[in-house]
């Protein structure tokens, strides 16, 4: 057992953000409540060993928590705020499940669902959505990261269908799914995305090892060797990198609010901990210096709560641009690291143990902070919308 309990939710929302959720949305929170309460002990064990329990992956699809707000035929209708509740309480528990449901709905699923035909849609939406299927999204490379409009892995045209040559790194899901997403240049120039069965001779995945983040789900690199596919692999809706940008975007408010649900459970732990922990014969909560630090972190988390929160009312109204959300992504990352690290700070010694979680989250919040758009490419993104003049590199 734990010398101390830091890891029970405090439901900690000084401004009321969530007071008001409609009963549909909250009903997803719950779920996801559920979720991460009933397998936070596995996970402990699971991130120490850096193994990918898949049959959680399974309970996510029967609690209907992967579908990441995508619409389509068979999926339950679940709005831009719960799919944020949904991120943002999966990442409390955990950071590699909250990976999974990025992965599975935010860009499998969305991908799919956005440019995918009517027979794909048919095909792949309910049992990706369900974790009958497991399913990757192949865009990165190992040369190529942020600037991933470079990417040089090929697709040509044959009689036949297509012949697919690259290689790509950090795939979630990559080797020991059914399908990936792979994104790849064809004959004319086009990035275009294919749906390339993970069982394809030719296909082949190592699950990468060493990870010092996320390291409760497998994530591969993939070197794809002359590997056909049949021309209707190809997503007839993804036809330039721009379309593959439509995916991004949307998933790029839901990693802000996954970094919600890590400095969420880091503030708790540490306001949990101040008054459990006596030192000099009283809890540490009543040292001035810990009142203020947990002061100016509940600033930090109530500053997260209010950007996602505004973020789902405007992707709700349909008025939410690619720049708003890099903005959303940009503040809660950077904010969440600054929380883990106080709280880490915190606990003392007990912050760097793995039953205590802070670490955790600390170590995961370093893998978000990274993916769908480093800080560097949203803060170039923003600048660019704010003063019309592009620096990204040419």
């Amino acid at each position: 057992m734990p010398d101390y309990d830091v890891t029970t939710p405090l439901d900690t929302d000084y401004y009321e953000v969530f007071a008001d959720i409609a009963a549909e949305d909250r009903a997803f929170w719950e779920r996801a409540r559920q979720f991460s309460l009933e397998s936070q002990d596995e996970l402990v064990e699971a991130w120490d060993r850096a193994d990918y329990p898949l049959h959680l992956v399974s309970r996510l699809g029967e609690l209907d928590l992967l579908t990441d707000g995508v619409a389509g035929e068979g999926l339950t209708p679940m709005s831009p705020l719960a799919a944020g509740l949904v991120n943002m309480e999966i990442s409390r528990g955990d950071g590699s499940m909250g990976t999974v449901v990025a992965v599975q709905g935010g860009l499998v699923l969305r991908s799919i669902a956005l440019h995918g035909s009517e027979e794909q849609k048919a095909k792949w939406l309910v049992p990706l959505a369900r974790a009958q299927k497991l399913g990757a999204f192949a865009l990165t490379e190992p040369d190529h990261g942020s600037d991933s409009t470079s990417l040089e892995t090929t697709a040509r045209r044959t009689p036949n269908g297509w012949v697919i040559n690259g290689e790509k790194k950090w795939i979630g899901n990559g080797s020991v799914g059914d399908v990936t997403v792979v994104w790849a240049r064809d004959d004319e120039g086009k990035v275009r995305g294919f749906l390339v069965p993970q069982d394809a001779p030719g296909y082949d995945a190592e699950t990468m090892t060493g990870k010092a983040s996320l390291r409760a789900i497998f994530q591969a690199r993939i070197r794809l060797r002359d590997v056909e596919v049949p021309h209707d692999a190809v997503l007839p809706g993804a036809n330039s990198f721009r379309d593959t940008s439509t995916v991004l975007h949307a998933t790029r408010a839901a990693v802000a609010w996954s970094a919600l649900g890590h400095a969420t459970a880091a503030f708790e732990a540490a306001l949990s901990y101040a008054t459990q922990r006596i030192q000099f014969g009283k809890p540490i909560a009543s040292f001035q210096l810990v009142q203020e630090r947990l002061a100016e972190m509940l600033a930090q988390l109530t500053s997260m709560q209010l950007y996602c929160r505004r973020v789902a009312e405007l992707d709700a109204a349909g008025r939410l641009t690619p720049t708003q959300a890099s903005l959303t992504k940009y503040h809660c990352t950077r904010t969440a690291r600054k929380v883990a690290s106080t709280a880490r700070d915190l606990l003392g010694g007990n912050g760097i143990l793995v039953e205590n979680r802070v670490i955790t989250h600390l170590a995961d919040i370093e893998a978000i902070h990274t993916y769908e758009g480093t800080e560097s490419i949203q803060a170039l993104l923003i600048g660019r919308d704010l003063t019309g003049v592009s620096a990204l590199a040419r």
